[in-house]
């Protein structure tokens, strides 16, 4: 299924970078074919994909085996025409073509293209606030149109928070095929917490937690800007201990305003050494098969991206025995009654009770029990590494 979707971008794609298509509006047509398009793959149905460029006009008609409901198309980021035969066409746009072919590569042209999105977003609310000053040195007398701008607030917000959740949701890695390691996620985002996991060349699982600060399409982007800066030094074989820190330099000049808090991982599933790297970040908790639960901080505190002195001081080392279970979490795991010590505190006889849940329903569970009274809602990531 991956292969035929990453076909059906790259014809997308390709067709787009010719006809000269924005690469914002490139983004909303790949998006929403991608949703309609998978579990049509999934189900083995084929999909017919027809392009037609005229002048600085792109046509782009898909035909499934089954119709697409009235109230499916609707929901898409861009919206197409339906076809009296069942087809759908998307009417877009262009201008001259690029003059330097676009990146077809899935993983590149996704993260290009949601980062697009983001801008575009970005460039609605400075256009609202505009509006908003605007309005405000005109006739105070005229309610309806007050009534009316809070309306377009509204229908902002919403388009900001259904931007950032296919943002996330498109950029979430799948869990990696590790020999001798058990992995899964718990992810409820509102914007600015991220994670990333990958093998390295030589075998190693590397995982990355950030928790930007704020929230919504901003934070989204700079938690972003953070895992893909990461996973490039650390592919690009920088030291482990050192990766917070050279993050931090690189990302200063690019994003002076970039808060977030890190946490690193490094496991070898051979051995279960593993070494972690904390950034401001809450202390991840190890539980092993016998039942013993404990935290793991740092020796010496090290400090998030953007932060003053940034980097991990000192690394944190464990050796996971077979069937021990590490959890990385961010705060919205244990600050949802305000209070982080309370919440580790009722973390810690929690995860001593779930360990021996299947490492597939643990994080979900996890966040399920300790969200049982929520007085504060925030971003929550919840990641279990299990050995076999």
């Amino acid at each position: 299924m991956h292969d035929h979707l990453a076909r059906l971008r790259r014809e997308l794609r390709t067709a787009c970078g010719a006809a000269g298509v924005p690469a914002d509006d490139r983004a909303r047509l790949v998006l929403a074919v991608t949703l309609l398009a998978e579990p049509a793959f999934a189900a083995g149905e084929p999909v017919d994909v027809t392009t037609v460029a005229e002048g600085h006009r792109l046509a782009v008609t898909v035909r499934f085996a089954h119709a697409v409901s009235r109230r499916r198309r609707d929901e898409l980021p861009l919206l197409p025409e339906a076809g009296a035969d069942g087809t759908l066409t998307w009417h877009l746009t262009g201008g001259r073509p690029a003059t330097e072919p676009a990146d077809l590569d899935d993983e590149p042209a996704t993260r290009a293209e949601m980062l697009a999105l983001v801008a575009r977003a970005d460039k609605l609310t400075q256009e609202q606030r505009d509006l908003k000053h605007e309005l405000a040195e005109t006739n105070s007398g005229v309610l309806a149109m007050y009534v009316d701008l809070e309306q377009r607030d509204e229908q902002l917000r919403r388009a900001h928070a259904h931007i950032f959740r296919e943002l996330e949701d498109a950029l979430r890695p799948p869990p990696p095929v590790v020999p001798g390691l058990e992995l899964a996620v718990h992810y409820s985002p509102t914007g600015g917490d991220l994670y990333d996991w990958f093998v390295l060349p030589g075998g190693d699982l590397h995982v990355t937690l950030v928790d930007a600060v704020g929230h919504g399409v901003t934070s989204t982007r700079h938690a972003l800007t953070v895992t893909h800066a990461i996973r490039t030094l650390a592919l690009e074989g920088h030291p482990f201990p050192d990766l917070i820190a050279h993050t931090a330099r690189t990302l200063a000049a690019i994003e002076p305003g970039l808060m977030a808090t890190v946490l690193l991982a490094r496991v070898d599933p051979v051995t279960g050494r593993t070494r972690l790297a904390n950034g401001s970040h809450p202390e991840p908790l190890l539980v092993t098969a016998a039942g013993d639960a404990r935290l793991l901080p740092s020796p010496l505190i090290g400090r998030g991206i953007g932060f003053p002195d940034p980097g991990s001081r000192r690394l944190v080392e464990v050796d996971l025995a077979p069937g021990d279970t590490l959890l990385l979490y961010t705060d919205g795991l244990v600050e949802s009654r305000k209070d982080i010590d309370e919440g580790q505190a009722r973390l810690l006889p929690l995860a001593r009770d779930l360990r021996t849940r299947p490492a597939a329903v643990l994080p979900r569970e996890l966040v399920a029990r300790m969200h049982d009274f929520v007085t504060y809602a925030d971003d929550t990531v919840a990641i279990a590494l299990r050995r076999g």
